[in-house]
């Protein structure tokens, strides 16, 4: 990924002395616990948003607590669309979200942030989407954009559908109703899903990306909510974070003329060959991501989880506390405590450098 967006003047001396914010975001992480009696941080963050990050978020928390033991964090999993509009309306200090902030959002006003001050998007999370499943006879299943799309929209409705079976030639796949499970909150979780699929079966899929599940079916809240439903329900298919799959078969997508099953480095592949979105403020790292790659190596469905931030907070000491958490979260070491933790994808190296300039902004 190019960072090609630090051009501003007031952000070239960011990019200038890269190495120094590195620094900053290292003095972030959270160290040994023998160690926490150092940290002189002290007060209570809020934060709520994407659910597909919960387990990584709860791991963060502790991690981060344990070195800093007068700080308490707080983590609400209300769904992305509920974080951002509890953050935008100062309700938390921070937001979790698997889709970045519209222009429309960007516009308005942050209760939390200094007057003329905005909100940023920084990637912290990567993680496939998984493709869960739970058929009756059926343990592998192959899928391509164009076959999902018409699932879920309800063009395809039963298992034994002609499409289906010509990309599972050797399954035994029942007459039975297709029970398809979306998100019924706002999630952005959901917003990534139904990007990739108007991106890689635009003839199926007409509807824009959107946080709302645009067609009527079976809803569930949350991602535990689908993985639940799918889990024991018969004949199910939905959609969650990878890191919550548990248990459950995952469908192989077509990339190419190959059908890839979702791993951390696959999606990490396609993170960084995506630019970032254009004409948005220089220290906005939303990202542009590649749905449509053919490249066997990278797996599509993926999504990019932000922490959203004033890039200056009318409470300067909050906007402290921020900063070290969400550099911390940021870090190699914050990375690797979601890795183990979630099994998600770390950042990029340039990616971890580039949200580390930003925060060094922040205040």
């Amino acid at each position: 990924m190019n960072f090609k967006r630090f051009g501003r003047p007031a952000v070239i001396a960011i990019a200038a002395g890269l190495a120094l914010s590195s620094c900053a975001a290292n003095e972030g992480a959270a160290p040994a616990a023998d160690e926490a009696s150092a940290s002189t941080l002290t007060g209570t963050l809020n934060g709520a948003g994407a659910s597909s990050m919960d387990a990584a978020q709860q791991a963060w928390i502790a991690g981060f607590q344990t070195a800093n033991t007068g700080v308490t964090i707080n983590y609400e999993p209300s769904g992305s669309g509920g974080g951002r509009e509890a953050f935008i309306a100062g309700g938390t200090d921070f937001a979790g979200s698997d889709s970045y902030m519209s222009t429309e959002e960007l516009a308005g006003t942050f209760a939390s942030c200094a007057p003329d001050s905005k909100a940023v998007d920084l990637p912290v999370y990567i993680s496939p989407i998984a493709v869960i499943f739970n058929v009756d006879g059926v343990d592998e299943l192959n899928m391509d954009a164009d076959t999902l799309a018409k699932i879920f929209s309800g063009a395809i409705t039963t298992w034994d559908d002609a499409a289906i079976v010509a990309l599972n030639p050797d399954a035994t796949l029942p007459s039975d109703i297709i029970h398809a499970v979306h998100r019924s909150d706002d999630s952005g979780t959901t917003k990534n899903f139904t990007d990739y699929l108007g991106q890689a079966a635009p003839d199926a899929w007409a509807e824009k990306a959107s946080d709302t599940f645009p067609f009527p079916g079976e809803g569930a809240k949350g991602t535990s909510g689908v993985v639940d439903a799918v889990t024991n329900g018969t004949n199910m298919i939905g959609y969650a974070d990878a890191s919550q799959a548990g248990t459950l078969s995952t469908a192989k997508l077509k990339v190419g003329t190959d059908f890839v099953a979702y791993t951390p480095e696959a999606a990490a592949e396609v993170v960084a060959g995506s630019p970032l979105v254009a004409d948005r403020a220089a220290d906005d790292l939303a990202l542009d991501l590649n749905r449509k790659t053919t490249n066997p190596a990278e797996y599509p469905l993926v999504l990019v989880s932000y922490a959203i931030v004033c890039n200056e907070y009318a409470d300067a000491a909050q906007g402290e506390l921020v900063k070290a958490y969400i550099e911390y979260i940021a870090s190699a070491a914050g990375q690797a405590v979601a890795e183990e933790s979630a099994g998600v994808a770390p950042l990029t190296d340039q990616l971890e450098a580039d949200v580390a300039a930003v925060l060094a902004t922040v205040k």
